[in-house]
């Protein structure tokens, strides 16, 4: 499955569009590491608790929006963006969506 940013994939021609895909999820830290990570909010510097929790959260939402677009029978997803909203304290969702498109 090719997934871009842009609307465009560069040597192919979209025949047809499907329609928007998407995959999301929702994590939050178990409280150890949240403590863990207050403590570093306080000193400074990159909190990786946080990054890691976010990198795997953008893989499962994205391979989540591939298995939409392969039950529309999609060779690519064009348009690909990211968006994070708060859900409770401490848990956050993250989406993944965009456009399934049938090359030509």
């Amino acid at each position: 499955m090719l997934l871009t940013t842009s609307d465009t994939i560069e040597g192919k021609r979209i025949a047809r569009t499907l329609g928007i895909v998407k995959g999301n999820t929702i994590r939050a830290k178990h409280i150890g590491k949240d403590i863990v990570a207050g403590l570093r909010n306080i000193v400074g510097g990159e909190i990786k608790e946080y990054t890691e929790m976010l990198n795997d959260s953008r893989e499962e939402a994205l391979s989540r929006m591939v298995e939409d677009a392969n039950k529309l029978g999609a060779d690519a997803i064009v348009t690909v963006r990211f968006t994070t909203s708060s859900v409770i304290g401490g848990a956050a969702e993250l989406l993944a969506y965009g456009t399934a498109v049938k090359l030509r």
